[in-house]
């Protein structure tokens, strides 16, 4: 029997909660199948090398079959050495107090160096997803400083805002979540976010005639996918775990898996030469399509009602102040 290529998956945050719920999938083959074997490469800060051997330490008594290395460290230029997919988990909380330029600032050179490292040492077709939040700007961020790896390749996610909204959906409509298709999150990982129902279905009919409840649709749904972030701190006193990462499985694994015949997924994506006149050097999420090769391409032709159109164009607003509060601050200070 022929052994595959070991696929090379770096992880940033290892430590942390997120990456803790999805190092151990990776491992098991839920990413790329059964029959492939990986390497996983975890970064994390000097701070939290303590307990990324811990993490490491469960990985190896995990005894999985296809884990064939574990790379640990703090220096990304050695942790992105060779790799083909990229988790960009770790970044800076929002503090008590601190205003959102501060956050971006802070956040921003994280992701200015982590760029650099993957321009520098990954593969040069490394598939990238950031999740650490503000994933879009922190996405374009990373893209921004990485020039000799293609911009399709940077992806924000925004699968946890879909597949909540598809739960939401299926709820309401009292179905499987299997039977909710063709959601869409246009713009931003914040809560201006839109929530697309108007071209989702349920059960193979239009999402607004299998809820005949537009009031319920157009104000309570949307704004429960926007802020559930915030609901679950609140219920838990931390923020999204387990589901944050199993949405960024289920966003990697929407690159390497044919997408099915009349569906798509949301991510968020660089917007150069976007079908529906989104300002470009932006990272914002569409819904795509993709042949499972790495790749994908943009859906295009999905109208949008005054409703719809307002709604992104003020997230479309947020991501433009986003990147100029960022690269303004980088700008003054050189």
């Amino acid at each position: 029997m022929t052994t595959k290529p070991i696929k090379r998956v770096a992880v940033t945050g290892g430590a942390g909660q997120i990456a803790y719920s999805l190092l151990f999938r990776i491992a098991a083959g839920e990413l790329f199948g059964r029959d492939q074997p990986v390497a996983l490469h975890i970064l994390e800060i000097p701070q939290a090398m303590q307990a990324l051997e811990g993490v490491a330490m469960e990985l190896a008594d995990g005894a999985f079959p296809l884990l064939s290395e574990v790379v640990l460290g703090d220096d990304p230029n050695r942790v992105f050495k060779g790799v083909d997919y990229a988790f960009l988990v770790g970044a800076m909380p929002r503090g008590p107090g601190m205003e959102r330029k501060d956050l971006l600032n802070a956040n921003g050179q994280i992701f200015i160096g982590q760029g650099r490292a993957l321009n520098a040492v990954a593969s040069s077709d490394v598939k990238v997803l950031v999740v650490g939040n503000p994933c879009n700007t922190n996405a374009l961020i990373a893209m921004t400083h990485a020039p000799d790896i293609p911009r399709k390749n940077f992806h924000a996610m925004t699968r946890l805002d879909q597949n909540r909204a598809q739960s939401l959906l299926a709820g309401r409509a009292g179905v499987a979540v299997s039977e909710v298709k063709r959601v869409t999150i246009w713009g931003n990982h914040s809560t201006t976010q839109v929530p697309d129902f108007y071209h989702a279905t349920v059960s193979g009919r239009v999402a607004t005639q299998a809820i005949n409840d537009e009031a319920w649709l157009q104000g309570a749904f949307i704004q429960k996918v926007q802020k559930r972030g915030a609901e679950i701190i609140k219920a838990r006193g931390k923020s999204s775990a387990a589901s944050a990462a199993n949405a960024a499985l289920d966003a990697m694994k929407a690159l390497v898996t044919p997408t099915p015949e009349g569906e798509w997924f949301s991510s968020g994506v660089c917007s150069d030469g976007n079908p529906y006149g989104i300002q470009e050097d932006l990272i914002f999420s569409f819904p795509c399509r993709s042949k499972g090769d790495g790749d994908y391409e943009i859906v295009a032709g999905l109208d949008w009602n005054a409703f719809l159109q307002e709604r992104i164009e003020a997230s479309q607003a947020e991501l433009v102040e986003e990147k100029n509060l960022f690269f303004d601050s980088v700008e003054a200070q050189t």
